[in-house]
Order: structure tokens, then C-alpha cells, then sequence
């Protein structure tokens, strides 16, 4: 096996070397302000090491990759009941897209999508106040990280709830099609608070370890719903981009618009990799670079 730890020493050089750091998420004012030349990767091994290189000690927000974790909630407390309200299929479209909620009349193509996710939210929230569905899905995630230390940014969570507009047509129009069980406002108001939630590449990369599926990692799923979350994670995990990213990268991942990619090598290894600024798909332009490298030189891939 190569050098791990001076592969991600290279990754982090040669990200620093190019001057495209790509475009922040504009649209989220918060999101708006941070510095694009930052990166970060982190590996969580399956013999328990933890490797690391670049700005890996900076939280930032996850955003959308909260959306795995909710998921794996949803299915546990719902079970295979949830794919009534949400389907299992790559959208093709932009994550936001409204469009195709209306064509597909209220059921969201799939529970990465802003539609879906909102939906799964949904599903977690049941009947209770949505301080305690955000107190069980930071407890995950901070059973799942091994570290207390993972809060929510409430700055990102307000301005989210300022200027996501398009988010609360979304859930009126899943509400018009009665695929929403509580008001859009509660659901949306459990939702911009999941996605703001920061963590380092190191707590991310660490909380991924469940979906890694190996003796000595988090046992939060069954090995079961571990491989299906990895194959949505795969086929969905980038939105109108998972084909690209599977194409280029051949491994499971979910992104989020600040930037950050949770990235899974089944039985090996949870990779995080953190760089803020955006590609064409919304997906971090220097991170999906640096993974598609790290595969190909460690020759992880699935296929």
C-alpha cells in the first residue's frame, strides 16, 4: 500500500498550487463570507488511525451531509415504510429543483435532495418538538464522530432560515400533496438547524465510520442498511453530479454546499475532505479533485 500520509501531504500541496478554488454557496449570506482557499482531508482507517493534512482543525458547516445521518435515523425509526414518501432514484436535476417535485406530484426523487431530505426531516420530527428531533441527530452524530465536541452554528442556521425561500416552496408544495406531516415551518425550522451543523474533517471523517462496516467500528445500522446507504450515497450523494463523481471517483459520497464530501471505502476507510469552494454542481471543486487522486493512487474503488 502507498504512503497514505504523504499521499494526503501531496493532495494538500497540490491543492494549494492551483488557483481555481471554484465558487461559495452565494445564496447562503454566512456561507457567502468564508475564505475558498482553505482545504482539509481527513482518513479514518479501519485499524482505528486517524491521518490528516491541510486546514483540518477548522469547523465548518456540513451541510447537506447531514442528510446521511437523518436518513439513517428515519429508516431506523421508520423503517422501509419511508420509500412511500420518498423515492430511491438519481434526480438528474439541480438539488432545489422545484420542477420536478410538481412533475412527480409531491414525492421527491430521492432522500438527498432538498425535497427529499425535507421529507426525511419529516419522518425524524414525527410528533415531537423539534428540539428533541435536533438533540437525537446531534446525538448520533456525536455517538457516530466519538466526540461531544459537535454543536450547531446558529448563525448559519438563521440566515439559511432568512434566505431559503425556495426550501419553504418546496415544503408547501409537499404539504399541498400531503406528503408532510407537520407544518412546513417546523419541519424547515429542524432542517436549517441539521444542515448548520459544523464539525472538523477529523470529527466528519470519524463519523462516517459507521457506514465503513467493520469490526471495530460504530455499530449504529445493521450491515443491511449500511450497503443501501452507501448505494443511495452513490447514485445520489451529488445530485445532478453523482454520475461524474462515481465516474471519477468510484466510491460512495455525500456533499454539502460548504463544501465538505463524506466519502466511504466499504471495509477500509471514511474519508472527509473540506475545501469551500463550489463546482458547476455544487459540489467543493478541490475536494472532488483530491478524492478522484486518492482513489486512484491507493486504488480504492468499488468497482
Amino acid at each position: 500500500m502507498a504512503d497514505l500520509t504523504s499521499i494526503l501531504h501531496r493532495l494538500d500541496r497540490d491543492a494549494r498550487d492551483g488557483d481555481d478554488w471554484g465558487e461559495v454557496a452565494r445564496y447562503i449570506p454566512e456561507l457567502a463570507e468564508v475564505n475558498p482557499a482553505q482545504f482539509a482531508i481527513s482518513v479514518a482507517l479501519a485499524d482505528g488511525r486517524l491521518l490528516e493534512a491541510g486546514d483540518c482543525d477548522v469547523p465548518f458547516s456540513v451541510q447537506s451531509i447531514t442528510k446521511v445521518f437523518t436518513l439513517a435515523i428515519a429508516l431506523g425509526r421508520s423503517g422501509d415504510q419511508l420509500w412511500t414518501r420518498v423515492g430511491r432514484e438519481p434526480s438528474g436535476r439541480a438539488f432545489n429543483s422545484i420542477v420536478q417535485l410538481e412533475q412527480e406530484d409531491g414525492r421527491p426523487r430521492n432522500p438527498f435532495i432538498n425535497a427529499g431530505a425535507i421529507v426525511t426531516t419529516d419522518e425524524v420530527l414525527g410528533r415531537r418538538q423539534p428540539r428533541e428531533a435536533l438533540g437525537e441527530i446531534i446525538s448520533f452524530v456525536r455517538a457516530a464522530a466519538g466526540s461531544e465536541d459537535i454543536f450547531i452554528n446558529d448563525a448559519v442556521a438563521a440566515s439559511e432560515t432568512a434566505y431559503g425561500h425556495r426550501n419553504f416552496a418546496l415544503a408547501h408544495f409537499l404539504a399541498s400533496r400531503d406528503n408532510l406531516r407537520n407544518t412546513p415551518e417546523k419541519v424547515l425550522g429542524t432542517y436549517f438547524h441539521h444542515c448548520a451543523l459544523e464539525m472538523t474533517t477529523g470529527q466528519l471523517a470519524m463519523a462516517g465510520r459507521f457506514l465503513v462496516d467493520g469490526p471495530a467500528m460504530p455499530q449504529l445500522v445493521s450491515p443491511r442498511r449500511i450497503r443501501r446507504l452507501n448505494a443511495l450515497m452513490l447514485t445520489c450523494g451529488h445530485y445532478d453530479g453523482s454520475g461524474d463523481f462515481a465516474y471519477r471517483v468510484g466510491i460512495p459520497g455525500k456533499s454539502g454546499v460548504g463544501g465538505g464530501i463524506l466519502a466511504i471505502v466499504p471495509g477500509q476507510a471514511s474519508i472527509a475532505v473540506w475545501s469551500p469552494g463550489l463546482n458547476r454542481y455544487g459540489n467543493s471543486h478541490k475536494g472532488t479533485e483530491a478524492l478522484a487522486r486518492l482513489t486512484t493512487r491507493m486504488n480504492w474503488t468499488i468497482f
